[in-house]
C-alpha cells in the first residue's frame, strides 16, 4: 500500500459497493480501485498512472465499465448513507462550487445583425412564456 492508498478500514467500506465480475471476484480489484483514486486525485492522464497498479488501459476499462452502471453513485450515496448511520454527518462542511467564465475583453461591444438580434429577441420571449406555462404559480 502506497500513500494515498485505501487503508483497510476504508476498504471495507468501499468493497460492497464494487460488483463482481461475471465470472467471480476480481483478484486486483483493489488495487484498480486505488489506481483510479490515484488518477483523479492527481489529475493525470490515464496514461500516466504508475505501473504498480496495472496496465492503464485496463484500469481505464474498469472504471468506464462502472462509470456507465453507476457504480460511484451507489458508491457515494453508500457512503454518506453510512456516515448518517453513524452520526457523522456534518452539513457545515457542504460546499457549492460555482465556475465563471468571463468573455474574452474582444468580445466586449460585439455588433450584432438588427435582424438576428429580433430574432434571438423573439426565441427568448417565446421560451420565457413556455417556462411561464409550465410552472403552475406564474
Amino acid at each position: 500500500m502506497t500513500r494515498g492508498d485505501l487503508t483497510d478500514g476504508e476498504w471495507e467500506l468501499v468493497e460492497p459497493f464494487l460488483p463482481m465480475a461475471a465470472t467471480g471476484p476480481i483478484p486486483d480489484l483493489r488495487r484498480q480501485f486505488d489506481a483510479i483514486m490515484w488518477r483523479f486525485r492527481v489529475g493525470s492522464p490515464w496514461r500516466d498512472v504508475p505501473e504498480r497498479y496495472g496496465n492503464w488501459s485496463t484500469i481505464y476499462g474498469q472504471f468506464h465499465s462502472w462509470a456507465l452502471k453507476g457504480v460511484f453513485q451507489a458508491l457515494m450515496d453508500g457512503m454518506i448513507a453510512e456516515a448518517a448511520a453513524r452520526g457523522q454527518v456534518d452539513l457545515s462542511l457542504v460546499s457549492v462550487d460555482s465556475t465563471v467564465a468571463r468573455a474574452h475583453h474582444h468580445a466586449a461591444g460585439m455588433v450584432v445583425d438588427a435582424e438576428l438580434l429580433e430574432e434571438l429577441e423573439k426565441a427568448v420571449a417565446e421560451e420565457k412564456g413556455i417556462l411561464r406555462r409550465d410552472k403552475p404559480g406564474r
